[in-house]
């Protein structure tokens, strides 16, 4: 790693529990043999950079979680790499955290210009802060593409699934507005299952064109929106994802009649040359 001017940062911080702050982040330095003056000012620098000014002096036992990882990034970037790698680096942090040092890891990397590559089991994290993301499945690249290309043009049917919530319904179960044959529809296999975001689910109180009808099971407030558990004819659930102002939702209860349909749903044709 050294020799290749490449920065690493563990999954659990791996900080030396006996060295300050400043004595972790200078820790590649002194292996370097920089003077004493540019080891001060490189970490002087660095700690600037981790909004850290003033922790310098503290162990890491004396710092919280999100913390301890910034420590962790300035010392792989105090050697200046050319490829910064980081194995799933928030994973050991509760989820507020997690989401402010992805927001802060983003302008970071903006910053700084440096080669970074994530390895991460949380979709969010990689929608958020990647630029391009490889989606593996045991071993296989999947899909490589912008956050975007993943969400919006799954390849596969673990792409799609995996990125983002989503029901998988059997053929015809639901039906797609406009047409329900051809347009939204990644393919138009026949007997191949049904892949429909459930912020594709729309929801109706009263029989619309093309609906179908289901039963509600739950509704939970997830803040502007709610989320809705629905049962098919057959028993098949569906979850769908509905801004709070376009359902009038104090009336409903579990057992309510409902409706709904797609704006949009995938299919994918079977490969049959594996």
């Amino acid at each position: 790693m050294q020799d290749r001017q490449v920065g690493f940062v563990f999954q659990h911080f791996a900080l030396f529990k006996h060295r300050t702050v400043r004595q972790n982040v200078a820790f590649g330095l002194e292996l370097r043999r920089w003077k004493k003056e540019a080891i001060q000012r490189r970490v002087d620098e660095l700690l600037d950079l981790v909004q850290l000014q003033g922790f310098g002096h503290r162990y890491p036992s004396q710092l919280s979680g999100g913390q301890r990882q910034r420590v962790a990034l300035a010392r792989a970037l105090a050697v200046q790499p050319r490829v910064l790698l980081l194995d799933e680096p928030f994973s050991a942090l509760d989820a507020k955290v997690r989401k402010e040092l992805r927001a802060w890891l983003r302008n970071l990397h903006d910053e700084m210009h440096v080669t970074t590559v994530i390895v991460t089991h949380d979709q969010e994290e990689a929608m958020e802060v990647a630029d391009r993301i490889v989606v593996m499945n045991n071993g296989k690249v999947e899909q490589i593409g912008t956050p975007a290309e993943i969400y919006d043009q799954p390849a596969t049917p673990f792409v799609m699934s995996f990125i983002g919530a989503v029901n998988v319904l059997p053929p015809g179960a639901i039906q797609v507005a406009g047409d329900a044959a051809g347009p939204a529809h990644a393919s138009t296999a026949a007997d191949a299952p049904l892949f429909v975001r459930p912020h594709d689910v729309e929801v109706f109180l009263q029989e619309e064109p093309g609906t179908v009808p289901v039963q509600l099971r739950r509704i939970s407030h997830m803040g502007r929106d709610l989320q809705a558990e629905l049962v098919l004819g057959d028993g098949q659930v569906v979850m769908a994802q509905i801004p709070r102002e376009q359902l009038r939702f104090e009336s409903l209860q579990p057992g309510s009649r409902l409706h709904i349909r797609s704006r949009e749903a995938r299919s994918f044709v079977p490969d049959y040359s594996i």
